[in-house]
């Protein structure tokens, strides 16, 4: 079984500017690649679970998303970084779905397909629904103010 950490992806691993979805827009914390390293040197696999209600919104579509994604996970290949999945919420807060964080359906669905050790796994978040989604898969749960936070991840994780 691997120790997985669940980052939150806007504001918490890349700078977020509001519905992400312009490459143009991509900017990444300045600590956030060094950090990760470090925690993969630690024994973590990583995985991005992040709310996009911008497609229920139809302000982008999946197809703007997923180049938006593939453009941020070369970066972070670039750095020596890889995340097993990318996964997300598309749905408009509105609609009441069952895989929105706070809810845990992503995260479980990640730790049952990949095998992951709950007890020794965590969710990185810089909001109140991320914190709560962790405790609510069963795993631990660290609540930062923003991305330029993460560095401390080092101290609180081994």
């Amino acid at each position: 079984m691997d120790k997985a950490i669940f980052f939150d992806r806007d504001n918490t691993l890349i700078i977020d500017s509001h519905y992400m979805y312009k490459i143009e827009d991509l900017k990444f914390y300045p600590e956030t690649f060094s950090t990760l390293r470090e925690l993969k040197r630690r024994g973590y696999v990583f995985f991005i679970v992040s709310n996009q209600s911008g497609l229920g919104r139809e302000l982008f579509n999946l197809n703007q998303l997923n180049h938006f994604h593939a453009a941020m996970l070369k970066e972070f290949q670039r750095h020596d970084i890889e995340f097993l999945e990318v996964a997300f919420c598309p749905h408009h807060p509105k609609d009441n779905c069952d895989c929105r964080k706070p809810e845990p359906k992503i995260v479980l669905e990640l730790i049952e397909k990949y095998n992951i050790d709950k007890k020794n796994s965590f969710f990185v978040g810089d909001r109140e629904s991320d914190y709560q989604c962790g405790l609510n898969a069963g795993i631990n749960s660290i609540k930062i103010e923003n991305g330029y936070e993460l560095p401390e991840l080092l101290d609180k994780i081994q």
